[in-house]
């Protein structure tokens, strides 16, 4: 399937809570799909459907993990536990196709687990650490209407859109 255009910072549909999943059907199947496509090729290593104009609780993502695994994956109505009492929080770089060039030094939590559905309605439950636990929390904060960006001090927040041109 053709790649779709990736939404930017400003576009309402990224600034709000995604809707709920209800139906599970062909038409989401060839939305996974279609976000697949438009994630590799934009060279992401995840995505969410509000990134490409679609306002459905859905993310995919081919993300490497710290040990080395590849996760590949999707999920729909996502519901996110993160572990920072668990296991700490990482500071590390992040960037986000929605805010294309520019990246910035964030905390995550170090532990994360999402349970959802798959395509077709079974229930399932993603965990991770490290790089792979950040993917997780960065597409899940999508779906709630929140940029990683946005968890940033406003003036480096700015500093950042400028400089990806969207302000």
């Amino acid at each position: 399937m053709p790649a779709r255009p990736i939404t930017h910072y400003g576009n309402p549909v990224l600034h709000r809570r995604c809707a709920d999943v209800t139906t599970f059907d062909q038409a989401l199947a060839d939305l996974v799909a279609d976000m697949f496509d438009s994630m590799y090729a934009a060279n992401g290593v995840g995505l969410a459907a509000n990134q490409i104009g679609v306002d459905l609780q859905v993310f995919v993502y081919d993300c490497p993990g710290d040990d080395g695994v590849r996760h590949k994956g999707h999920i729909v109505n996502p519901v996110l536990q993160a572990a920072s009492a668990l296991a700490g929080d990482v500071t590390a770089t992040e960037g986000c196709l929605s805010v294309p060039g520019p990246s910035a030094e964030l905390a995550r939590a170090a532990l994360a687990s999402v349970t959802g559905f798959d395509q077709d309605g079974t229930p399932i439950t993603i965990s991770g650490t490290g790089y792979f636990a950040r993917c997780l929390q960065h597409e899940t904060d999508h779906l709630d209407g929140t940029l990683y960006v946005d968890r940033l001090p406003a003036r480096r927040r700015d500093e950042l859109l400028r400089e990806a041109g969207l302000r």
